[in-house]
């Protein structure tokens, strides 16, 4: 109950149900519709042209015998005193005007119109003057009859009319429908049972292919079945597991990436929670800056990471670039200018070669810059020699006919010709991340995609006098 004063709560209103969409037709209906429709329209014209034709040759079969038994009694006729007169008995009448089936009538009829012989009352449409006969559908004595009027003018001038019932010409029409339009007719329903049971074999792979795909579990992307016995059907089935193959790169890229991410920034991320927790504990304010620059090189770290696996990203999804002129010299130069504060700081010698003249490449800037940050980037952390020698990068640009070569030179320990393939895969660990001291990171495999995006590939090399390393890429001069 409520509380004076207090209004009610409105009740609360009835969610409304979502309303299914419009039922939309099979692909069986829709095919047996395309197809019995056009059928059944092309069986009604046959039908009707059936009959017209059979009507048109009856009618004319029919009117010819009614025309030769009209022409045999005005053979019969014969000029007498004072007129004209039927040579034919009664018998004689009978036998020339018997059928089994249609009641016959006739009558010879002067120029003046007065019988002669014959039934009394018995008209016609008489033929034009340059017609011989005319044929006519008359009623006499409350039947339909088909009558024709034969006009004679030798020896004197008479006309003869013949007509007869209709019965034999229906019951043919009749017939000949039935014959011609029945079979038809089983034939077409025998063919939409034929091509139901055609459509749902045929139809069945697809259904087959619909069931596979409700059925699969979204963590599934492997290939559906396709066993299709239409070209249609099989495309379709390739353009699905075409999708799910895409799909499923897509999905692994992004594993990958957050794999990479989880697997390189585990151990900095451990480095700077120690180092803070370390300082910490400490109280002695030196003992803090020092933590602290600790773990600002730590972090700076782990965005140099962080960058490379973004690059490395972007990377994976270029797959098609539009390739431009790219004024290389000055790529170069302008490179070399960036990094000279962290090379100067190392103590590193940092310098170019080949820059001199301009010099124009087909390529994408950003790849470029990107391929030649990574190179003199490895170079800083791990080319410096091991004996104390001055440690020296040099940026080197060589032109020859068909290639450019683009490479980073270092004077430092070097690498074996066995060690080089594997430090061209993402995370290069073991042996290689061992003898380098840490994990070899994403920088050569940013430098190897790059130069797949650009046509070119990735070289690793002794470095001048066979020490150190050159790595570069060899770009196509097109």
């Amino acid at each position: 109950m409520t509380q004076p004063g207090v209004p009610a709560a409105p009740a609360p209103k009835p969610r409304r149900r979502a309303q299914p969409g419009p039922r939309l037709p099979s692909l069986r209906s829709r095919v047996l519709q395309h197809v019995l429709w056009p059928l059944a329209g092309a069986w009604v014209v046959g039908g009707i042209v059936s009959v017209v034709v059979a009507s048109v040759f009856t009618q004319r079969t029919f009117d010819r015998a009614l025309l030769d038994d009209a022409y045999s009694v005005a053979t019969s006729v014969r000029p007498v005193a004072g007129g004209l007169e039927l040579m034919l008995t009664p018998r004689e009448v009978s036998a020339v005007l018997y059928d089994q089936t249609e009641s016959v009538y006739f009558a010879v009829r002067g120029p003046d119109g007065n019988l002669i012989a014959g039934h009394s009352g018995l008209y016609a449409p008489g033929p034009a003057e340059d017609v011989g006969y005319r044929f006519s559908d008359i009623h006499y004595q409350g039947r339909a009859l088909r009558a024709v009027v034969v006009r004679r003018a030798v020896p004197q001038a008479f006309d003869v009319v013949m007509a007869e019932t209709t019965h034999s010409r229906q019951a043919l029409l009749r017939n000949v429908l039935v014959l011609s339009v029945l079979p038809q007719l089983l034939l077409l329903a025998g063919l939409a049972f034929w091509l139901r049971r055609a459509i749902d074999r045929d139809v069945r792979p697809l259904a087959a292919l619909q069931h596979a795909v409700e059925r699969r579990d979204v963590r599934d992307l492997t290939p559906v079945p396709a066993n299709a016995s239409m070209r249609e059907v099989q495309r379709l089935g390739e353009a699905v597991n075409g999708l799910f193959a895409r799909v499923n790169e897509g999905v692994r890229m992004q594993r990958e990436f957050a794999g990479n991410v989880a697997h390189e920034l585990r151990t900095p991320l451990a480095g700077i929670r120690a180092l803070a927790e370390y300082g910490l504990a400490q109280k002695d304010p030196a003992v803090w800056r020092v933590q602290l620059e600790r773990i600002a090189q730590s972090e700076e770290r782990a965005s140099h990471l962080v960058e490379q696996l973004l690059a490395m990203a972007r990377a994976d999804e270029g797959r098609s670039m539009q390739l431009q002129p790219v004024q290389l010299d000055e790529l170069v130069r302008d490179t070399v200018l960036r990094f000279l504060p962290r090379a100067d700081a190392a103590g590193v010698d940092l310098g170019a070669r080949g820059i001199d003249d301009p010099l124009v490449v087909q390529g994408q800037p950003a790849l470029l810059e990107g391929i030649l940050t990574n190179l003199i980037d490895n170079a800083l952390r791990y080319g410096r020699p091991a004996d104390g020698t001055p440690a020296t990068i040099t940026v080197a640009v060589s032109v020859q006919p068909e290639a450019l070569h683009l490479s980073v030179l270092d004077n430092g320990q070097g690498i074996s010709a066995e060690r080089r393939s594997g430090l061209q895969r993402r995370w290069a660990q073991g042996p290689e991340g061992e003898w380098l001291g840490q994990g070899v990171g994403l920088g050569l495999a940013i430098v190897q995609r790059y130069a797949e995006l650009l046509g070119a590939r990735l070289v690793l090399d002794s470095g001048p006098q066979g020490r150190g390393l050159a790595a570069g890429v060899v770009l196509p001069r097109s």
